[in-house]
């Protein structure tokens, strides 16, 4: 057992993912990526591909275009959980994961799921407790253009946002 610096929680490693590990909360079964190492605030994590195209969104997709949806490969991926302040960003023009901020061993990588989602297919309450958390998390359609312009968006959200 290991304790998650950003959360002080317990938490046992379920696999390593060299620069990452994935790690589950003892307490309340939750299953989360922490950083292995310190990031400086643009350097690319890693690149990403699709490892399968979908028409339709699920909970484990990320949106690239209208009524296109992939999943991740390496699938590991699919562990970053939002947060309202987020430390990552998919950008699905150039398939990189890129730091936002400086990322310390340990942390937790978190993305804002409506960077990339426009509709999502199942919303959730948020409970981040950033000072900024918009707590209910729908998708990029329903947040305000002047609130969303503040975090980083996908080329595909821009798109939308401009249309909408």
């Amino acid at each position: 057992m290991i304790v998650s610096v950003e959360s002080q929680m317990p938490v046992k490693v379920i696999s390593n993912h060299g620069f990452a590990e994935i790690v589950q909360n003892i307490e309340t079964k939750q299953n989360s990526l922490l950083s292995k190492n310190n990031f400086k605030a643009g350097s690319v994590l890693i690149v990403f591909s699709p490892a399968g195209i979908f028409n339709s969104p699920t909970y484990l997709t990320v949106q690239t275009g209208i009524n296109k949806h992939i999943t991740l490969s390496p699938e590991f991926l699919q562990y970053i959980n939002h947060s309202c302040s987020p430390n990552v960003f998919f950008n699905t023009s150039t398939m990189e994961l890129v730091a936002l901020k400086d990322i310390e061993e340990g942390e937790e990588f978190t993305f804002f799921y409506p960077s990339t989602e426009w509709e999502m297919t199942q919303s959730f309450s948020c409970y981040c407790g950033n000072d900024n958390c918009l707590q209910q998390i729908r998708g990029a359609k329903y947040i305000k253009p002047d609130v969303l312009n503040t975090y980083k968006i996908t080329d595909f959200i821009r798109e939308q946002l401009n249309t909408k």
